[in-house]
């Protein structure tokens, strides 16, 4: 479900401003000195405070391998745009050969992943060798080695987070494209360090994308077997969304939900019995985790934190590059460098949310929908949704029947964008450039790094076509191919492409997915329909922002306990999620102790992803309260066609406002209050035909 990026080590953009030089640098300030009267010797015309910028970034890296003093004089003086127009016409070739150079290599990863990402595709013992190979390991170590990267350095250096929220403002696109070109090479990692990053991440999604649970070997504590055999669920995503669709099972729901969430905490704290999993061979009672194979009972083992020596792998491979980081670990990368928030700023946004007195009103409201107590697996409540009161096999119906195979959703997606406001030229444009394909995972939109080459669609399609789940999810994929192509087609130039950060992508993907039955001509006329989508939002941040503060609580301890094994690391993570529920949902569900909170897969298989996702919510509110009244498809293109501000810039020139989580809590709490008078006035209306009907009869 989230839009997926090469790794590569170009992506993990410093934060920390490279000038004030490490004191066993090699290039004296002398050096530097010499080499700028030199560059104004020749008449150089660029400003002395970027000359001394790009001079002291550039001396930062700089070793006796790369050649002496003199040499590095010499190399800066050759190689330092004269003025403007010579600076614009190497930051126009400069974003053709890197377009060319990582464009194609992307292309070539997604070929490699094909047969473990895309179903139906025979495995073989070589493709987790191929999907672990990286064709730009060694880019960041060759553009040194070839003085490439100094040539950037000097003439588009580094601008901290910082200076970019302060000025950015006042920058023309050109200068923005100028500075993101000089995210690009902050550290002088070796490709060794790249490859074990990528080796480790492509061994868990491996282990991720296989997870999945038969269920119709799932048995509940009354012998009752509630899914047919060729029901078959991945964690967490697959068993997430069956649980949601439960709350339209009025008879079995809430024994569905029970089971489910048996399954999740048996994954999460690892007593998972090892034979369940992918398999089809024994009965299992998750409640108990006891198997049986012809009403024996099998004592097997558990799986024996599995799940954490991924996560593990993941932490060593990222923490052994630190070295070559001015950062103090991943974490700042992360947050400063990729998301441009701190996670300071994160962690504010979720706790006042996590914290608000909206969420017991909320909390009261849906106790009261469902007419009973909450459960800690309503955390996942989907009643809000028009979807939640429809029968789910007559959605699986409509959509398996409409779409039986990925060329039918693929010929279909010019029309949903249509519908959605775009012009029908523009429709084809957009998906011209969208390759759709059935996914092994949940699902996922992988983009294109270069013009003429597609962004790729990934979601569940059965044998019988594409069930509500999958349509559910390839709405959201799609969203975000959308925004993959203008961002890459309509950007001023191509280190401009893309949006400030991963949660601005699942923000347009939330608007897709939540237009996803009207897409389907399903409309609602509740005139509480926009109340409801704003509960909904809510209550998606309350969850996922709870996951977010462990993901990160969970890389802070394995920064500070970077010798933990695996079962250290499982326990520890099972005291953080115990820890975050017991502040912030203990007393909604009074419940204490639950560790569902670490259930999600994305903190096994991405680091620090998941963080994206309240971010994205918070953006996708504010992006649905200014594209009220209006047609998406203008708007959609207007705003994603800015490309790679800042976060705060992005929102202040394309809504009118920045990141906060005001806007969706007032609009919160005025929700409560409509509905509130709506159930009021329904109850009332409901007396009155009663009161006639009595009436009548006498």
């Amino acid at each position: 479900m989230k839009k997926i990026y090469l790794i590569l080590t170009v992506l993990l953009v410093s934060s920390i401003m490279l000038n004030a030089g490490p004191s066993n640098r090699y290039i004296t300030e002398h050096s530097c000195s010499k080499a700028k009267s030199a560059i104004l010797r020749k008449g150089c015309t660029i400003s002395e405070k970027l000359i001394d910028r790009g001079l002291s970034q550039a001396a930062n890296f700089w070793t006796s391998a790369d050649g002496s003093q003199d040499e590095f004089i010499d190399f800066c003086t050759k190689n330092f745009c004269k003025n403007l127009e010579e600076k614009d016409r190497l930051f126009e070739r400069l974003c053709t050969n890197f377009e060319t150079i990582l464009g194609h290599n992307n292309r070539v990863t997604i070929e490699l992943l094909r047969p473990s990402h895309v179903k139906g595709i025979e495995s073989t013992p070589v493709d987790d060798i191929f999907g672990a190979y990286n064709g730009l390991a060694h880019f960041n170590e060759d553009m040194f080695n070839n003085k490439l990267a100094f040539i950037v350095i000097m003439n588009f250096p580094h601008f901290t987070l910082r200076e970019k929220v302060n000025n950015g403002d006042n920058w023309t696109i050109r200068q923005w494209g100028y500075v993101r070109l000089g995210d690009l090479f902050t550290n002088r990692a070796p490709a060794s360090a790249e490859q074990s990053i990528n080796a480790a991440t492509a061994a868990a999604e491996n282990y991720i994308a296989n997870y999945n649970i038969h269920m119709g070997m799932v048995w509940s504590d009354k012998n009752i077997r509630y899914w047919s055999q060729d029901v078959k669920l991945i964690t967490h995503w697959g068993l997430r969304d069956e649980l949601k669709a439960a709350y339209s099972d009025p008879v079995s729901g809430t024994d569905k939900q029970s089971i489910i969430y048996n399954i999740l905490t048996r994954i999460t704290d690892q007593t998972i019995a090892e034979d369940v999993i992918d398999k089809s061979d024994y009965i299992w009672y998750p409640s108990t985790n006891q198997t049986y194979v012809q009403r024996v009972e099998i004592k097997g083992k558990s799986e024996n934190n599995k799940r954490y020596e991924c996560l593990l792998r993941n932490f060593r491979a990222i923490k052994a590059s630190d070295e070559y980081y001015e950062e103090d670990n991943f974490i700042t990368r992360k947050f400063e460098g990729e998301y441009e928030i701190s996670v300071e700023q994160a962690e504010k946004l979720f706790r006042e949310l996590l914290s608000s007195p909206q969420v017991k009103e909320v909390a009261e409201f849906i106790s009261k929908r469902l007419g009973r107590r909450l459960h800690p697996f309503d955390i996942w409540y989907d009643g809000f949704k028009a979807r939640s009161s429809m029968d789910q096999n007559k959605l699986d119906s409509i959509t398996t029947s409409k779409y039986p195979d990925a060329e039918a959703f693929a010929k279909d997606l010019p029309n949903i964008l249509v519908k959605l406001g775009f012009t029908r030229p523009r429709a084809e444009f957009i998906c011209n450039h969208v390759t759709v394909d059935p996914s092994v995972g949940a699902g996922h939109a992988w983009e294109s790094m270069m013009k003429g080459d597609n962004s790729m669609l990934r979601t569940r399609i059965g044998a019988n076509g594409m069930d509500y789940k999958g349509y559910n999810i390839g709405i959201h994929e799609f969203g975000h191919n959308v925004e993959q192509t203008i961002s890459l087609y309509e950007v001023d130039n191509y280190f401009m492409r893309g949006v400030p950060n991963t949660g601005f992508t699942e923000a347009l993907a939330f608007t897709f997915q939540n237009r996803d039955l009207e897409l389907l001509g399903l409309t609602n006329n509740d005139t509480i329909t926009d109340d409801l989508n704003t509960l909904d939002i809510f209550w998606n941040c309350y969850e996922i922002m709870g996951v977010s503060l462990v993901d990160i609580k969970t890389w802070q301890w394995m920064y500070a306990h970077p010798k933990a094994n695996a079962e250290q690391l499982r326990n520890a993570v099972l005291s953080i999620a115990k820890e975050v529920w017991n502040q912030y949902y203990a007393p909604i569900f009074k419940e204490k102790d639950q560790v569902i909170l670490a259930c999600y897969s994305h903190i096994i298989v991405d680091p620090l992803y998941v963080s994206a996702y309240p971010i994205g919510h918070l953006v996708d509110f504010q992006l649905e309260q200014y594209l009220d009244g209006k047609k998406i498809g203008p708007e959609v293109e207007r705003i994603f066609a800015m490309g790679h501000l800042t976060p705060d810039i992005w929102l202040q020139r394309a809504v009118g406002q920045k990141l906060s989580t005001e806007p969706l809590l007032t609009a919160t709490s005025k929700a409560i209050e409509d509905v509130a008078n709506y159930d009021k006035q329904i109850k009332k209306e409901k007396k009155e035909v009663k009161v006639t009907k009595k009436k009548k009869s006498k």
